[in-house]
């Protein structure tokens, strides 16, 4: 069970960070990888720990499209109920200690920015593919068994990802 909950450690700040992509909202964010984790644990625990990656990366992913399905209703009803929460990011918040100048906290906070804009605006499918095989690490087969789809599908997303982020970011990035 130490080892499940090291990899749990290890997984959910990116984790966190590929929800919050997908769902533009903090909260949500946190739910979707508490839930995923929680079913990794419930109906996995006793696999091999070589599989854990991209079975709890699947429910992740199922967790999020499960949430766009249902979003778009929520989102139309809790409007009329909440304003516009601009909280802050805690990652942004979190302290630096390679001691940047004001300068370059500038160009790397409109370079994040610019990022995650970008990520927002892909496809769902190719927005998943591109944090699970950059940001994660994982390979081709790894992410098509993430995502429940064939490896030809995870290489044209990764593609046509790549191609868009670099229309967008080539100033930033």
């Amino acid at each position: 069970m130490q080892e499940l909950d090291r990899f749990l450690a290890d997984v959910q700040g990116r984790a966190y960070r590929i929800a919050q992509i997908a769902t533009n909202n903090p909260d949500d964010a946190l739910d979707l990888v508490q839930d995923a984790m929680f079913k990794l644990v419930e109906k996995y625990a006793d696999r091999d720990s070589s599989e854990w990656g991209p079975l709890f990366y699947s429910i992740l992913q199922s967790r999020i499209n499960d949430w766009h399905r249902r979003g778009s209703v929520r989102r139309r009803v809790m409007s009329w109920f909440k304003g516009d929460d601009d909280s802050e990011d805690p990652i942004e918040r979190a302290e630096d200690e390679s001691q940047r100048s004001p300068e370059q906290w500038v160009q790397l906070d409109a370079s994040m920015e610019k990022l995650q804009q970008a990520l927002q605006s892909l496809p769902l499918r190719q927005q998943q593919v591109f944090l699970l095989r950059v940001w994660e690490g994982l390979d081709v087969r790894e992410t098509a068994q993430a995502m429940s789809c064939a490896e030809g599908s995870v290489k044209s997303h990764y593609s046509r990802a790549v191609h868009s982020l670099r229309e967008q970011l080539g100033e930033h990035w």
